[in-house]
């Protein structure tokens, strides 16, 4: 298990966290009740008394239920080593994940991971737009520029990123403080002026609003889910500040600043029912109007921040995991590992984000895309808990399909709502899902199926290195020859090629494999497993984790060394790159060939992905028949 951050450090992490986690669902009080009612002057939900208290009724209850006690009471305890997200969620619940890519969980859980992306893409977007629109309650002459302000404050966004969490959070939670206090008294100062709101408190509120409303009042969750987006960001990017400063952040600051603000929004409706098309700010006073539409612009541009940080999080553990290509991944935290940014992601999102913005040009037009993939993810979330529950907690069937059972049904509910945004901009998310998904299982399938086809001619490290014993022609070279291979068992295929090729080969051969294991991080003294063979050959197993730092030679020249007796700084690395050419051969559909040869060509290749020093590295080409 990762150190837990002592006494000293965790008040940093606590506000911290408060720029980098928080800002998703710290700014949803922006648009959340405007979409429950912005049909209401053309024949939609109308804001009567009554389902004003209900609609505040449901959010203050999907934020209690949903994000305090699924997430923050219970999925965070399932925590793989200090890292949370969907990705560490799967591996604790299939440890096996990073080997196989069958199963109803492998499945569900890449699925959940292929939304989320979804979502990192919507969150950013819909969020500025939101804050910018409010220049509009200000001067209705601003509405032709929201979407540029929109567009070149997300260009500003994703041009910091380079700079890392870190520096970036302790520029953000000072202004998320500030955000924080700002929607808190703005609802206790109308939750004064009218208590009736508090009946909100009471959750039969919320199901007398259904009763009433009947389908409309069910397909209101739809916009209610909206206040929890976000509550996955609590989970992914645990890994950068740890599980006790995010609950230390949402227990004291976070969650009673949004309670007080959707109560106080619904209180002022009660009293001005006219101000459903902007509840928000016309909460405040017209003076105050201004700093306010500042305010909410600036904890929008950090919103997104929670969503990028976990987006960035999960690449990295997709990448290690063998789901995707490799992918430059910079660290940007010499104190923490889990800090990182991805460079082509980065770029990925920031694309897709104006994109969105151009195209939907509106947070109510937007609004259609959100929610669906939340929902969905959360319910992934939930079934991978059950079996977390069972296999890792040791709790009873009964205990853990009843509590999963409870947020399932809640789960089911909202994204039953959602299914009929999908023609108004669902569509968006699923289709992100269902690319991503391709890409997931083509790469995974792809990967097994060269390692399969170089497996059928070669043989295992033992009997290669006996026939060595027996090949009287073999010329042997004064070095190192370091060779990297896919399977720990086999003699790798560049090693035999280069055998094949010249008939000789180093007086010492160290065949490296890296195995990924299903934790994030490695202990030092367990990264190394040494065994030496006859002939020169010895074999070296790398193990690590999935969120450690793949470079490989600064860990084989450090830690190698002293465990092997190796001078592997003097050493030649030789790897094996592959030609693929596309065939009948049974495997794959033609097209997933095609596309599986573009992800490996443009994929980061070994050598930069393992830190090898250049001038010690060669390469020797095979040819693969898909």
């Amino acid at each position: 298990m990762r150190d837990a951050p002592t006494s000293s450090v965790r008040p940093a992490l606590t506000f911290g966290a408060l720029g980098i986690v928080f800002g998703d669902i710290g700014t949803s009080p922006l648009y959340t009740i405007i979409e429950v009612f912005h049909r209401a002057d053309s024949g939609g939900l109308q804001p009567t008394h009554d389902n004003v208290v209900g609609v505040v009724s449901l959010i203050v209850w999907s934020v209690i239920l949903i994000v305090t006690v699924k997430y923050v009471g219970f999925v965070m305890r399932a925590d793989n080593d200090g890292e949370g997200g969907i990705l560490a969620l799967l591996s604790l619940a299939v440890p096996r994940a990073a080997a196989t890519a069958g199963g109803f969980l492998v499945f569900a859980g890449l699925a959940g991971a292929a939304l989320l992306y979804g979502d990192g893409v919507i969150t950013p977007a819909i969020s500025v737009l939101s804050a910018v629109e409010g220049t509009k309650v200000v001067s209705s002459s601003m509405d032709s520029l929201v979407v540029p302000i929109s567009v070149a404050i997300l260009l500003a966004l994703f041009a910091v990123q380079r700079f890392g969490t870190t520096r970036i959070g302790r520029v953000f939670a000072p202004v998320m403080l500030g955000w924080f206090v700002t929607i808190g008294a703005l609802g206790a100062v109308h939750l004064v002026q009218d208590p009736q709101i508090l009946a909100a408190l009471n959750p039969l509120s919320g199901a007398s609003f259904f009763v009433r409303n009947g389908r409309a009042g069910f397909l209101a969750l739809g916009a209610v889910c909206l206040s929890i987006t976000g509550g996955e960001a609590l989970y992914a990017d645990m890994g950068h500040f740890g599980r006790r400063p995010i609950r230390l952040a949402w227990h004291g600051v976070v969650l009673p600043s949004l309670l007080l603000c959707y109560l106080g929004q619904g209180a002022s409706l009660l009293d001005h029912p006219d101000r459903f098309d902007s509840p928000f700010f016309k909460m405040a006073p017209q003076v105050l109007l201004i700093p306010l539409v500042l305010i909410a612009t600036a904890a929008t541009i950090i919103a997104s921040q929670a969503l990028i940080s976990g987006a960035f999080s999960m690449t990295a553990q997709a990448a290690t995991l063998g789901y995707i290509p490799r992918v430059n991944i910079v660290h940007t935290s010499e104190g923490s590992r889990g800090q990182i940014y991805v460079p082509t992601l980065n770029l990925a999102l920031c694309v897709g984000c104006i994109a969105l913005v151009i195209g939907f040009g509106s947070a109510t037009a937007l609004a259609g895309a959100f929610g669906l993939a939340v929902t969905a993810t959360m319910g992934i979330t939930t079934v991978l808990f059950y079996r977390v529950a069972r296999t890792r907690f040791g709790w009873s069937t009964a205990r853990a399909a009843a509590l999963c059972s409870f947020f399932g049904v809640i789960d089911v509910a909202f994204v039953s709502a959602n299914i009929p945004k999908v023609p108004h901009g669902g569509w968006f998310p699923l289709s992100v899902c269902i690319v991503l998904m391709v890409v997931f299982t083509t790469w995974k399938r792809g990967r097994a199926l060269v390692r399969d086809r170089l497996g059928s001619t070669e043989t295992s490290i033992e009997d290669f290195a006996e026939g060595l014993l027996r090949a009287p022609d073999l010329v042997r070279t004064p070095g190192l020859g370091i060779y990297l291979g896919a399977n720990p068992l086999l003699a790798p295929q560049a090693l035999r090629a280069h055998l094949r090729a010249a008939r000789a080969l180093p007086e010492q051969i160290c065949i490296v494999n890296v195995v990924t294991e299903p934790v994030p991080h490695v202990a030092r003294e367990e990264i190394i497993r040494f065994t030496s063979y006859p002939a020169g050959v010895s074999h070296v197993l790398v193990r690590s984790g999935f969120m450690d730092d793949p470079q490989l030679a600064p860990k084989l020249e450090t830690i190698g060394t002293a465990a092997c007796g190796i001078d592997f700084a003097n050493g030649e690395y030789v790897l094996g790159r592959e030609t693929l050419l596309v065939t009948d051969r049974p495997g794959m559909a033609k097209w997933r060939e095609r596309l599986f040869r573009s992800m490996l060509r443009n994929s980061t290749t070994a050598d930069v992905w393992f830190g090898l020093p250049s001038e010690r590295t060669i390469e020797l080409g095979t040819r693969v028949d898909l």
